[in-house]
């Protein structure tokens, strides 16, 4: 797990997806979120799996 952490693909990554996370649940929870936080959630949520999927040098 550390040696994940030193990478700065899989911490980007980590951030994004913590981002969009936090974006659908406020979508989700308050009346009239937003197509565009919605719509942003989902770009980020791919963003951060995306980076987190791609293998550094070792």
């Amino acid at each position: 797990m550390y040696k994940k952490l030193n990478q700065l693909s899989f911490v980007i990554g980590l951030f994004f997806t913590i981002v969009a996370v936090i974006l659908l649940l406020n979508n989700w929870l308050t009346v009239g979120g937003g197509k565009i936080s919605l719509y942003t959630a989902v770009v980020f949520a791919v963003f951060g799996v995306g980076m987190m999927g791609v293998r550094g040098r070792e």
